[in-house]
């Protein structure tokens, strides 16, 4: 195809003296009379160096610009922000971790749609940066493809940030000195690349490769490897190829690329985040997508992969043994994927697959679909008159399938650690953490804090963890998040009292506080909803906009 017919967007910049401004500012940043007759492939990095993560997403952004202009594009690189969840967990800081998400994709969205990019690269590393930078190219819905920056390599003794974090617990515990807990500290993360277990990073980097919106591998590659250089050229080259056939995310991302999706996620033992995420995603794109498909899909699809945090791996020992690629292959034969659906090479998922090897026989990360880990989903979506509109669990089984107790209630997470870490939390406990879904912390933190002291001080089968928040892909054990509505909208969360008896039973699925319906009505009305925490800045729009996260927590659904 010619390049007049590749600029569908950045043709502004070419012909007639109207354009000689535009022309004047692209020359002073290195532009030649021959570039701009070129297709311009925006390159979105989000580098920093506040997170091991991105560190070095710089430089695969340079290789991603280096693949377009040897294809014929001309590539411009330009940043967004990224947030560590690692970093901020446990803090108020975590409050901004979902919203980041949100600032991702609006920045995307903003910066190619006033350039006039004809394509798009987009680089992420860390948890919100992968669903952010799908939402962005959705909007826009022009030719683009999304690289995974790698997972990290193990830190000493199979160690990683979750590590980390359940050492506080064991410590607490008396279990582990401080000397043992700085060793940890000091060895757990040796270098680049996003958290090492199937926690919220590598799932939606599986989601995304299984969606068909990176290419083949791109979510299995250590960060710092000659295979993460070549798959960032690729991706830059394969910019221009979907220019040529004009396939844009809306044709790829269908409502197929996300039952694919989904079961992926189910198959790797993936985060509660990406529940969230998905219904996002398919939120930007025009896809009608609910919690019910997760409840559908979830019923035939088993759980496969033993990794971490539940399971025993990391990531890089799925990449040493071929990482999803021979999974989906799996899948698929089973009749458990949709082989038509379309991907950034241009070619179908089922074409992609055709020639994939099988993993060594020898190996114990995937188990046979005979031999699964858990026969359907670990996700379970559970409703009930705690939760009308839903709530997520990650229930592998290995907790339990049911679970009875007195709830405990807090209305932070910082209360509810301190009162972990100080023996105040008991076996048999139901914890209940209101005020902080999406409008009432507001952000939605993640609980990893709570729930890693949990299992740090050996009470993970025998205290259960309910919230209107959400949960780190690091949190494993008895845990039920999203719980729609949340307290601060008023939903039922809102009333319970200690004391009062809560049944979470993942068979039924289903969530329950044990009083009647004219109980639940009596307290609701005496209820008053807490003067909202900011009334200035990001954190007060983020309140004011957020939908709830049965929804997918989005904030333009106006």
């Amino acid at each position: 195809m010619s390049n007049d017919k590749r600029r569908q967007y950045s043709s502004q910049v070419v012909d007639g003296p109207t354009k000689a401004p535009a022309r004047a500012m692209l020359r002073a940043v290195g532009f030649t009379d021959e570039d701009f007759k070129k297709p311009q492939v925006g390159i979105a990095s989000t580098w920093s160096n506040l997170t091991p993560c991105n560190m070095h997403i710089d430089k695969l952004a340079v290789e991603a610009g280096v693949g377009a202009d040897e294809a014929g594009g001309k590539s411009i690189i330009f940043n967004t922000i990224t947030i560590s969840d690692g970093i901020a967990n446990g803090t108020i800081g975590m409050k901004y971790s979902l919203v980041s998400r949100e600032v991702i994709a609006d920045s995307i969205e903003t910066v190619a749609g006033c350039e006039g990019f004809d394509g798009i690269v987009a680089i992420g590393g860390c948890d919100k940066n992968m669903p952010g930078c799908i939402i962005g190219m959705a909007r826009l819905n022009r030719p683009s493809v999304f690289v995974y920056g790698g997972t990290i390599a193990p830190g000493k003794n199979h160690t990683d940030i979750i590590s980390v974090f359940e050492a506080v617990g064991a410590h607490a515990k008396g279990d582990m000195s401080l000397i043992d807990v700085k060793q940890i500290e000091d060895t757990a993360i040796p270098g680049p690349g996003a958290c090492g277990g199937m926690y919220t990073a590598n799932t939606m980097a599986s989601a995304i490769e299984a969606m068909g919106m990176s290419l083949p591998n791109s979510s299995a590659q250590n960060a710092t490897s000659d295979h993460k250089i070549q798959d960032c050229r690729d991706a830059g080259a394969a910019v221009l190829n979907l220019l040529d056939r004009d396939i844009k995310p809306s044709d790829i991302m269908t409502r197929e690329a996300f039952e694919n999706a989904i079961t992926v996620v189910i198959a790797l033992g993936g985060s509660t985040n990406a529940v969230l995420h998905l219904l996002a995603m398919a939120h930007a794109v025009n896809v009608e997508l609910s919690l019910e498909d997760f409840v559908r899909i979830g019923e035939r699809v088993p759980v496969l992969a033993d990794l971490r945090p539940s399971g025993h791996y990391m990531m890089s020992e799925l990449v040493a043994i071929g990482g999803i690629q021979p999974l989906m292959k799996i899948l698929l034969d089973a009749g458990l994927l949709h082989g038509d659906c379309l991907t950034v090479t241009g070619n179908t998922l089922a074409e992609n697959l055709k020639d994939v090897a099988p993993y060594p026989s020898e190996q114990t990360i995937i188990r046979p679909l005979d031999n699964p880990i858990k026969k359907d989903s670990h996700l379970r979506i559970l409703r009930g008159n705690l939760a009308p509109e839903g709530s997520v669990a990650k229930i592998t089984g290995k907790e339990g399938l049911a679970f009875t107790g007195p709830a405990r209630v807090f209305a932070s997470e910082e209360e509810t650690l301190e009162r972990i870490l100080d023996g105040t939390v008991k076996a048999g406990d139901v914890l209940v953490i209101r005020y902080e879904g999406p409008k009432g912390g507001p952000g939605m933190r993640e609980m990893l804090s709570p729930t890693s002291a949990i299992m740090g001080k050996g009470l993970g089968q025998d205290v259960a963890l309910i919230t209107d928040g959400r949960f780190s892909g690091g949190s494993h054990g008895f845990v039920v998040g999203h719980i729609s509505p949340e307290a601060q909208s008023g939903g039922p969360l809102a009333i319970v009292e200690d004391g009062d008896i809560i049944t979470i039973d993942a068979e039924t699925n289903t969530l329950e506080v044990n009083l009647s319906d004219a109980e639940i009505a009596e307290r609701l009305a005496k209820w008053q909803a807490p003067a909202p925490r900011y009334n200035r800045g990001v954190l007060a729009k983020y309140a004011h906009t957020v939908s709830s996260a049965s929804l997918g927590a989005v904030t333009d659904d106006l």
